[in-house]
């Protein structure tokens, strides 16, 4: 995790506040990407956005999103919903990543919405759904299970 993420305190309070902003700041790979967080209108939790960016673009006959953005989308996506959703603060590092793409990402705004599946001490798993126009429309969906490591506690 960048730095910032390892600060106990930061951490906790930016998890109380719900300050995405603050934490989508420290990772410039979802900032070029154009990736945005907000509450979700229709539940608890959060919803993604993938902005429309022609540096995106991994198709430009079509055009279409690179399949890299999306999985990086999707990834950040699930990071960050784990950080809010663990009940405790928790940094999780990613242990793998199994993504399933279903049809063609267009060069238009793409969302994504993720499900904690299980958190266990050590472990959690987390799913996210990515689509475009429908919900019920998926572009990708993907699964990833990521180590959950203490705030301010160096790595072995």
């Amino acid at each position: 995790m960048p730095d910032g993420f390892d600060n106990v305190a930061w951490l906790e309070r930016t998890r109380a506040e719900g300050d995405l902003a603050a934490w989508l700041a420290l990772v410039p790979y979802a900032r070029r990407l154009g990736v945005t967080a907000h509450a979700d209108p229709i539940g608890a939790g959060l919803r993604f956005r993938l902005e429309p960016q022609a540096g995106n673009i991994g198709n430009v006959l079509l055009p279409a999103l690179h399949g890299g953005v999306v999985a990086a989308f999707m990834e950040t996506a699930a990071t960050l919903d784990l950080l809010l959703a663990t009940r405790e603060p928790r940094l999780p590092r990613i242990v793998d990543l199994s993504i399933d793409y279903l049809r063609t990402a267009r060069v238009v705004p793409t969302y994504a919405r993720c499900s904690l599946l299980r958190e266990g001490r050590r472990l959690a798993n987390v799913q996210v759904r990515a689509w475009q126009d429908e919900e019920s429309v998926p572009v990708a969906t993907a699964r990833l299970h990521f180590v959950l490591g203490e705030p301010g506690v160096p790595e072995a």
